[in-house]
């Protein structure tokens, strides 16, 4: 179900996760203060919902895809042990 996350480009949702994750860079990036809203109870205009949704999509497929991959272990052909 989830095996279109696992063929995403690790790189690309990096530099997605980092560009969203601050961007506007002046004055304060927006998931930071999405988050700050959220954790003071203010986050309740759907326009403040949707930015939160928007800036964290890609730092959240990439903790999956870095979670699933955790879990199925290392590749064939990995010479990690030796």
């Amino acid at each position: 179900m989830l095996d279109w996350i696992d063929r995403l480009p690790t790189s690309a949702l990096i530099i997605a996760a980092v560009l969203l994750g601050l961007a506007p860079f002046v004055p304060e990036p927006h998931l930071w203060e999405k988050l700050k809203m959220l954790a003071a109870g203010e986050l309740n205009k759907p326009i403040d919902i949707f930015d939160l949704f928007l800036h964290s999509a890609p730092a959240l497929l990439l903790l999956i895809k870095w979670v699933r991959a955790a879990g199925r272990g290392p590749k064939s052909g990995d010479n990690a042990g030796s």
